[in-house]
């Protein structure tokens, strides 16, 4: 593939595997994620979504295969037809382009908001503090949660503590977004909240992936879906059209037992 066809997509996957001792949880997975896209994995637990979310940004090692984020091979340097994965402060420094949300928030209890929001930009960017602090309370207000920049997480509800990290993230003015199931650990009543941020992201046109059974964001936010399965992706598609109409028989059992009703 020529190095400009690889540059042209936000997120390039090619062939990744990746093993868990003898358990083949990603089967030589193929996908493109354009910039400003929004693509949402879905699938069943156990599919390989979370694995592959985390091993865009190096925080699982693949076992064959090759992934790209803005052109640039993730984790390796190649040389010949073999990979060396890259020194630990090379890792960080790609990571530090990607910003990933996870299930749950891993803010640091003894930190406020705000200092959660300006720790890593100072520590791994060298921000100065001053200009570091002025972004955060940007981003904390862009979350809806100016008034609660001095409070510590056990202060906050789970939907306010997802909102920093999502501030957390944004603060290191990622190029990519990563969401691994941001509001399954929420109560129904806060995920509307951190929907809406993620929403607003969307319409800002942020590059993001997000692992999902939040059909109905999926479906308003999403430009594309891909369901996965057993480690590969079965198929993918615009999101009225994968939700209505899906062609496989392993999306349409999986999507009759998630939707409690069509989403038209």
């Amino acid at each position: 593939m020529a190095d400009g066809e690889r540059a042209a997509a936000m997120v390039r996957a090619e062939g990744v595997r990746k093993r868990f001792r003898r358990t083949e949880v990603l089967k030589g997975i193929d996908l493109e994620v354009r910039s400003g896209e929004v693509l949402c994995l879905i699938g069943p637990s156990g599919s390989g979504k979370s694995t592959l979310l985390r091993c865009v940004n190096h925080l699982e090692r693949i076992d064959d295969g090759r992934i790209y984020v803005d052109g640039e091979l993730i984790g390796y340097r190649e040389r010949g037809d073999a990979l060396h994965e890259l020194h630990e402060r090379e890792v960080c420094r790609q990571r530090s382009a990607i910003g990933m949300v996870f299930q749950r928030f891993n803010l640091f209890p003894h930190m406020t908001a705000l200092e959660n929001v300006i720790e890593a930009p100072i520590r791994v960017r060298h921000d100065a503090k001053a200009d570091a602090t002025e972004r955060a309370t940007a981003l904390l207000a862009r979350v809806g949660l100016t008034h609660k920049a001095h409070a510590y997480p056990s202060e906050l509800s789970g939907g306010q503590q997802q909102r920093v990290a999502i501030a957390r993230a944004l603060a290191m003015r990622p190029k990519l977004m990563l969401f691994d199931e941001p509001t399954s650990a929420l109560d129904p009543e806060l995920v509307g909240e951190v929907l809406a941020v993620m929403r607003a992201l969307a319409d800002d046109g942020m590059t993001m992936i997000v692992v999902t059974h939040e059909m109905a964001f999926a479906r308003e936010a999403g430009h594309r879906i891909a369901f996965m399965d057993d480690g590969v992706i079965v198929e993918s598609g615009a999101p009225r059209e994968m939700l209505s109409h899906p062609e496989h028989a392993r999306t349409r059992a999986f999507l009759s037992r998630l939707l409690t009703h069509p989403i038209t």
